[in-house]
Parts: structure tokens; C-alpha cells; sequence
């Protein structure tokens, strides 16, 4: 199928580096449209949602926002802290979606394995089903990401 000129923009505005330091797409030559695919169908085989994992996302970072950098309590099985820097980051789709600056890292406690995202990556996970290309600094393994927060 042709790329229409739109998804070649967005192609292009996430391999740049204008908007996030070594780009969405990391070293990922795939289209982000089989990026979103691929983690979708992961998604599915795992019996989650992408709106169900941005809300967990979310409701983690919000707990852990009240340690204020240190070590939360989530549940009996996983502990969180955040991180918070001041700015904002801008979703590479065209839509006006801007979010903080704020890391959430999450900590299996028997394991000490662990998953780090940022506010923009719940944003694009849950509006877009968009994990990040493999390579990215912030790519997020959908698998792993269930597996540890669920």
C-alpha cells in the first residue's frame, strides 16, 4: 500500500531527533504503522488493552508522584518512584498533546527488574497503541510492560 503523504510526514517526524534525542523510531526501519501493529497484536495475545495499560501507567505514576523521588509502594508485588523535571514534551502526532516531563520507574520488589516510561510514553501507548521503534532510548516492550505492572 502507498504511504499517504501524511503518514509519510509522521514517518519522517519520528525518526528525527527534533522532537526527542535519537528519535521515536531508534534504529527501526519498519514503518510506525507496523511498529503499532506488531506491539497491537502482542497486545492481544496478552488480552490487554492499550487504553488498560495507560491507565495503569497513569494510576502508578500518580501514586508514586506522592513520594517525591523516592521509592512508593504500589501493590505487594511492585514499587515505583518518579522522577520530575520541568518542561513539557510534545506528541509527534497532530494533535495538540503535550505532556510533563516525568519519568515513573517501576521496580518488581522480589526481582529488583524494572520498566521505566515517561508522561509521553502512557500518552502515545494509550492514544496511539505506539510503544516506540526498537533501538529507541524509550522504546517499551509491551510483554515486559504487562508482565511487570499487572
Amino acid at each position: 500500500m502507498k504511504e499517504s503523504p501524511q503518514d509519510k510526514k509522521l514517518n519522517d517526524m519520528l525518526r528525527s531527533s527534533r522532537l526527542a534525542a535519537g528519535g521515536f523510531m531508534g534504529g527501526d526501519r519498519r514503518s510506525v504503522f507496523d511498529v503499532i501493529d506488531a506491539d497491537a497484536g502482542i497486545l492481544n495475545e496478552l488480552g490487554v488493552t492499550k487504553e488498560q495499560l495507560a491507565e495503569r501507567m497513569g494510576r502508578i505514576t500518580d501514586v508514586a508522584q506522592s513520594g517525591l523521588g523516592i521509592w512508593v509502594l504500589i501493590d505487594e508485588k511492585i514499587e515505583a518512584m518518579v522522577d520530575d523535571a520541568r518542561g513539557t514534551l510534545v506528541c509527534p502526532w497532530p494533535h495538540p498533546g503535550v505532556c510533563r516531563k516525568r519519568i515513573t520507574t517501576v521496580r518488581v520488589i522480589e526481582t529488583g527488574e524494572h520498566i521505566r516510561w515517561s508522561d509521553l510514553n502512557v500518552h502515545l501507548i494509550g492514544e496511539h497503541g505506539f510503544f516506540e521503534g526498537k533501538g529507541s532510548d524509550f522504546r517499551i516492550e509491551p510483554d515486559k510492560l504487562v508482565r511487570l505492572i499487572f
